[in-house]
């Protein structure tokens, strides 16, 4: 067995050892992976929840308990290329019943948990699913006509997965060997259908194969070294193919351990992230945001004499890291990361939306490495990630290897439509071959619709979405997420959209407003934003503080970006699973 990984000159050097025995061709199939995983660190752990005391599956024992279940969805009638639908919270039962399904030949369909039960049957429906894997707590309430096995990720119900607390499987391998799983299949055949609307349109059924997945997989750890030591944290939805590729897949495929999450609360981050020595921890930008929001207002409690020193000496580690690679920031912070929970993390990496520059070097000045990444479901997802040792912090990283990025159309700033060929790259849409049509260039070419440019080292900017650009007066193309960056460190704000607007019904010139959500916590009693007698903020006086926000912004950016109408509003907006507003639902 393997104790340390050899030095290789490219991450995925150590599959030529399995290559022929384990799997046939360049990649294996995601079970092929996790048998070659399996087999290199059979007694590592491999997925762990704290609920609330630490129980844990090793490799052996998930691959076990993997093939039980994949026999069991054959015996119910599961066939090759039939479909299983998942949906639940994230748990080691759901990591199970994904890799089941494609051991027994099926291909996974992961829904949305978060979605009404009317919304998921309809998922269900649209992808021609037989069998349905949910938590106990909606067993009862999905009944889709068309399902005919539903498994329960809990033991509470007839027929469920296993219960990580107390189904331990056994697993007896004569010649320490994991066994084959009990179906193969070929790298470019589907290995799952992701539905996704993004933050506009009609939900789409992504068809991604093994090859997408295992693929993007190994090219992106050319751009990020990851190890078998390390713990991933699992708290986005699993279901969503950043969090599902990025940790669930990248985790297992070196042998490392993955800790699920429960729910996205801040105190119950901060303890998840302590007790399991988290040290690969990736989130969205709402969600690092908090965090170093939490951090900075920590020190500046401390006193203005204090809150300056530590601001001038992260100054200097953020310079010294970033000129000689050395990083004084863990040791200079030490007690800061240790109060935030963040000790113990090697690398912080945000994706899901764009992250302010500001936010990206605070965290590098306070030790740790943090970069950014980009992609979409449709391309499995990362196309781009920024390494920790050469990262740019207004970039979304290099491009990976083996992928053609090319921008169509550039303006004066090189920026046009992003445009993308490579393995990773799915093979379309669900039943929809038209909407496939649309997205693919004559040549090949998937069209992202996202817009940015190359530098000359081949580090993608972006500027945001075509379908969401502004043309304001003289003909200037202003992209709204720009804008919104620039919002990102101020805790008054909890939502901002930033749309056109027509003054003049007819004038096809837009103004530029900003619709607000103020944060209803910050200006409660006692809190930060309070009034000076420590009750809650007024309602005039928190339209002040947000005019007052939007002036200062407005003084950063260029004449034709500025916004000249704000609105607030009493409701959130409603968000993707990601934490990205929805824009289309948005009046």
């Amino acid at each position: 067995m393997e104790d340390h990984p050899r030095h290789s000159s490219a991450p995925w050097e150590f599959l030529d050892r399995f290559r022929g025995e384990f799997f046939p061709d360049r990649w294996p199939t995601l079970p092929q992976l996790f048998r070659v995983t399996t087999a290199r660190y059979p007694d590592r752990s491999c997925f762990t929840t704290y609920d609330p005391q630490r129980v844990t599956l090793t490799y052996r024992e998930a691959y076990a308990t993997i093939l039980g279940l994949a026999e069991a969805l054959r015996a119910r009638g599961l066939g090759v290329g039939d479909r299983v639908a998942i949906t639940g919270k994230n748990s080691p039962e759901w990591a199970v019943a994904y890799l089941a399904t494609l051991c027994a030949g099926g291909v996974v369909v992961p829904i949305d948990y978060q979605l009404h039960d009317a919304e998921i049957e309809t998922l269900v429906r649209a992808s021609g699913a037989r069998t349905l894997c949910v938590d106990a707590e909606r067993h009862g309430t999905l009944s889709p006509t068309e399902v005919h096995t539903v498994f329960s990720l809990a033991p509470d119900r007839d027929s469920y997965v296993f219960d990580v607390a107390r189904d331990h499987a056994p697993a007896d391998w004569g010649d320490e060997r994991p066994p084959e799983a009990p179906v193969s299949r070929s790298g470019d055949e589907l290995a799952a259908i992701l539905y996704t609307s993004g933050t506009t349109g009609h939900p789409k059924g992504v068809m991604l194969t093994h090859n997408n997945f295992v693929s993007d997989c190994f090219l992106a750890q050319a751009n990020l070294n990851i190890h078998h030591t390390d713990v991933f944290y699992a708290l986005l939805p699993i279901h969503h193919s950043y969090s599902m590729l990025a940790v669930f897949i990248e985790s297992f495929s070196v042998g490392a351990e993955t800790v699920f999450g429960k729910r996205m609360a801040v105190t119950q981050i901060m303890h998840d992230l302590r007790t399991a020595g988290v040290t690969m921890f990736l989130g969205v930008p709402l969600l690092f945001n908090k965090l170093i929001a939490g951090i900075m207002r920590g020190i500046r409690e401390k006193g203005p004499l204090v809150y300056g020193l530590i601001r001038t000496l992260m100054v200097v580690s953020g310079m010294v890291k970033k000129i000689t690679g050395i990083n004084p920031g863990k040791r200079l912070f030490h007690s800061v990361l240790e109060k935030a929970s963040l000790s113990t993390v090697r690398i912080c990496i945000s994706g899901g939306g764009p992250l302010a520059p500001s936010v990206f070097r605070q965290y590098n000045q306070l030790g740790i490495d943090f970069v950014q990444g980009y992609g979409l479901t449709e391309t499995s997802p990362i196309l781009t990630l920024n390494p920790t040792d050469h990262y740019k912090e207004t970039s979304v990283g290099r491009v990976l290897p083996e992928l053609d990025m090319r921008i169509l159309e550039p303006d004066h700033r090189g920026a046009g439509e992003i445009v993308v060929k490579g393995p990773m790259v799915m093979q379309g849409y669900y039943d929809m071959p038209e909407e496939t049509a649309e997205v693919f260039t004559e040549d090949g070419f998937f069209r992202t619709g996202d817009v940015g440019y190359l530098d000359a080292e081949h580090y993608l900017y972006l500027t945001g979405r075509a379908k969401n650009l502004i043309v304001s007066e003289g003909g200037k193309n202003v992209y709204p997420e720009e804008i919104e960056n620039a919002f990102q460190l101020y805790e008054e704000i909890d939502q901002i959209l930033v749309r056109g607007y027509q003054a003049n019904p007819h004038d096809r010139v837009e103004l530029i407003e900003a619709l607000v959500h103020p944060n209803g916590d910050f200006f409660a009693a006692g809190a930060p934003g309070a009034a000076s007698d420590g009750s809650a903020a007024a309602p005039e006086d928190i339209r002040a503080r947000v005019d007052e926000i939007v002036a200062e912004v407005n003084r950063q950016l260029l004449p034709y970006q500025r916004i000249s109408r704000v609105e607030l509003l009493d409701e959130a907006m409603e968000m993707t699973s990601t934490k990205k507003i929805k824009r289309n639902t948005v009046a």
